[in-house]
C-alpha cells in the first residue's frame, strides 16, 4: 500500500492527517514518528523534523506546505534525487492581493493620516493624490506576484514587474533580467517585495537598491525577511528619503522585543499573515499530484534546486 507520511512543526498533525487520509482513500497516511522505520512513499512537510529525511531516503516525492521553499532545500539530509514539489495557488495569492492592495491604497490615500486626525479631534481634508504619482514595482512574478500585480493596476495605478526571466502580464509594465533591474527601481515608488529567497536575492532589499527609488518611496515586504537589510531600511526611514514600509516577514521571527521596528513611527508590522496556508484547497491540490504520480503522469510545482524555486 501506499504511505503518505506527514512531518509540520507546530501543526497539531492529527486535523491534517485525519482530511489527507480521507482525500487518499486507499493509501496510508500517517504522522512521521522517529521510531517508524518503515518506508514511505510521500512526504508532506513543513518545517519537518530533522530526522524524517535520516529514516526516509527513497521518497517519490516530497510536498511542501506553502510556496516558499528556502528553509526545506535547505536542509543537510534533504535527499538530493527526491523531487521537492512546492504549492500552487491554493488560496494564497487573493489573500496577498487583498494585503498588498490594501497596504497601497492605505499609503495612498493617507488613512494613516486621518486616523491620526481623528484620534486627534481634527476634522481635516488634504489634498487629493494622484494615481500617476504613485507607480507600484512589484518583485517577483511568479503566481502570486502576477496576481498582485493585475490586482494593483485593477485600481489603475501604473503598475511595473520585474522578474529574473521575461514575463507578459496585461496592464503591467514588465522589465527583467540584469538589465531590466534598475530601470524597474527608478520606475518605482512603492515597491512590493514578492521574490522567492535565493542566494541572489538575500539582502536585495539594501540601501543601494532602495535609494534608487523615487523620493518617498514605501517598501512592502511580504515575501522572506532575509531580502531586507533591516539597517539600511531604517537609515533610509530616519533621512526622510523613505516614506515608510510594511512588513509581513523578518530575519527572526517572532521579532525580538527590544528590535527598533517595534516602535517606529514609520513602520507597519504584521507577524507573517498576508497570505496564510489554507488547508481544504492545499490537501486537495497535493492530494491531486499524489493521485497523478501514481498514474505515472507529470506533475507542475517541482522545484529547480539551482534556482532556490
Amino acid at each position: 500500500m501506499t504511505r503518505v507520511v506527514f512531518s509540520a512543526n507546530g501543526t497539531d498533525p492529527a486535523v491534517w492527517v485525519t482530511q489527507l487520509a480521507k482525500l487518499l482513500p486507499d493509501m496510508e497516511v500517517v504522522p512521521f514518528v522517529v521510531d517508524d522505520t518503515r518506508r514511505a512513499d510521500y512526504a508532506v512537510v513543513w518545517a519537518p523534523d530533522s530526522g524524517l529525511f535520516d529514516r526516509q531516503r527513497h521518497l517519490k516525492a516530497i510536498f511542501n506546505l506553502g510556496a516558499g521553499v528556502d528553509a526545506l532545500i535547505r536542509m543537510h539530509n534533504l535527499p538530493a534525487h527526491v523531487p521537492v514539489v512546492r504549492l500552487g495557488d491554493a488560496g494564497m495569492s487573493v489573500q496577498m492581493a487583498e494585503y498588498v492592495c490594501h497596504t497601497v491604497i492605505r499609503f495612498t490615500r493617507e488613512f494613516d493620516q486621518f486616523e491620526a486626525d481623528m484620534r486627534g479631534n481634527r476634522w481635516k481634508f488634504r489634498k487629493p493624490t494622484q494615481r500617476g504619482d504613485f507607480p507600484v514595482g512589484v518583485m517577483g512574478l511568479g503566481m502570486i506576484g502576477a496576481r498582485v500585480a493585475r490586482a494593483v493596476a485593477s485600481f489603475d495605478m501604473p503598475v511595473y514587474g520585474w522578474s529574473r526571466s521575461e514575463k507578459v502580464i496585461d496592464g503591467v509594465q514588465c522589465l527583467w533580467g540584469q538589465s531590466g533591474f534598475e530601470p524597474f527601481l527608478r520606475a518605482t515608488r512603492i515597491l512590493v517585495c514578492l521574490l522567492p529567497l535565493t542566494a541572489d536575492t538575500d539582502s536585495i532589499l539594501n540601501k543601494k537598491n532602495l535609494a534608487k527609488l523615487k523620493p518617498g518611496s514605501y517598501l512592502i515586504n511580504v515575501a522572506r525577511g532575509a531580502h531586507l537589510v533591516e539597517e539600511d531600511l531604517l537609515t533610509l526611514l530616519d533621512s526622510g528619503q523613505m516614506a515608510g514600509a510594511t512588513l509581513d516577514v523578518f530575519r527572526q521571527e517572532p521579532l525580538p522585543p527590544t528590535h527598533p521596528f517595534w516602535n517606529h513611527p514609520k513602520i507597519v508590522m504584521t507577524p507573517h499573515i498576508s497570505a496564510r496556508t489554507l488547508r481544504d484547497f492545499t490537501l486537495a491540490q497535493i492530494a491531486e499530484k499524489i493521485h497523478i504520480l501514481e498514474r505515472g503522469q507529470p506533475i507542475e510545482g517541482i522545484v529547480d534546486r539551482a534556482r532556490g524555486y
